[in-house]
């Protein structure tokens, strides 16, 4: 039943993140030049024990959400699949000393201010750079393109530690 029951909620955060984001937050925009990617907060948060195989199935069905509500034609989808890929690799560099236990969790409250800084940042950085240097085609208006990658990954950040800091629970865990 647990299985079932963690399919639910799986659903459930999905369902979260992908209308919240298509409904509220991608109507936030820093100066033409910053996007909240809200979205990603599904697939950085979920479990850590999550096979690779169901989190790049997980990232494409969130990108390809986004590419149909947005009409861009596949780039949230390769952006997404790739930060699903890519995901593992982070989290091995940044297995703490005695690894992970079957218990943890991406929660900053668990993991630790430092941990999760490194892991939000490099992750929303390869995702940001991976969309805006697709949209972009071309190296062409590379000054732009890297003011909106940091910019936006800036404006994705902030706002899924906040997601974090107000609805995550708060563990006594590493520091």
């Amino acid at each position: 039943m647990s299985g079932l029951r963690f399919l639910f909620v799986q659903i459930l955060r999905f369902a979260l993140y992908a209308g919240l984001h298509v409904m509220l937050i991608s109507r936030l925009v820093l100066f033409d030049l910053g996007w909240c990617f809200f979205y990603l907060g599904f697939l950085l948060f979920l479990p850590l024990r999550t096979p690779i195989v169901v989190q790049l199935l997980l990232s494409f069905a969130m990108g390809v959400t986004m590419d149909i509500f947005y009409d861009t034609g596949g780039l949230h989808a390769a952006a997404a699949v790739l930060l699903g890929f890519l995901r593992p690799w982070v989290l091995r560099l940044l297995t703490p000393r005695d690894g992970y236990d079957s218990a943890d969790a991406v929660n900053v409250h668990q993991m630790g201010w430092h941990w999760f800084g490194v892991y939000l940042t490099l992750l929303v950085l390869l995702h940001h750079a991976t969309f805006f240097i697709l949209e972009l085609g071309s190296f062409r208006h590379i000054g732009l393109t890297l003011g909106k990658i940091l910019v936006s990954a800036l404006f994705t950040g902030l706002a899924l530690l906040i997601v974090q800091l107000l609805f995550f629970p708060v563990r006594r865990g590493r520091s």
